[in-house]
């Protein structure tokens, strides 16, 4: 590598290094504010259902349990044993539920494969 190769690697290192430094320095600056009730800082919450109701969501969607379960990747036992009440879903399948519950299609399009 030449001299100026190497001298130009360093400047964009450095100024890498420095718009690093900046953003640090302004995210700390807000932290601080935020602490002191200066600002706001945007966030959310998601709501997680404590109970699904799994045989309804299956039955909107008119498929068996052998179907449900192949098309959203679930296990048909476990399916079975969360409709027959014998289980609950953990907080994870409680999530994937609600999804398919609200928004089926896009479940099929991220489990989709690429032909």
């Amino acid at each position: 590598m030449t001299k100026s190769a190497r001298f130009a690697t360093r400047r964009r290192r450095s100024r890498k290094g420095a718009r690093l430094g900046a953003d640090l320095l302004e995210s700390m600056q807000q932290i601080v504010a935020h602490e002191r009730g200066e600002i706001v800082l945007p966030s959310y919450e998601i709501d997680v259902p404590a109970r699904i109701d799994v045989a309804r969501v299956r039955a909107k969607l008119r498929l068996s349990q052998r179907k449900f379960a192949e098309r959203f990747g679930l296990d048909v036992t476990a399916l079975q044993a969360w409709e027959q009440g014998r289980r609950q879903p953990d907080r994870a399948a409680r999530v994937l539920l609600t999804i398919i519950d609200r928004e089926p299609e896009a479940v099929q399009r991220a489990l989709r494969h690429a032909a």
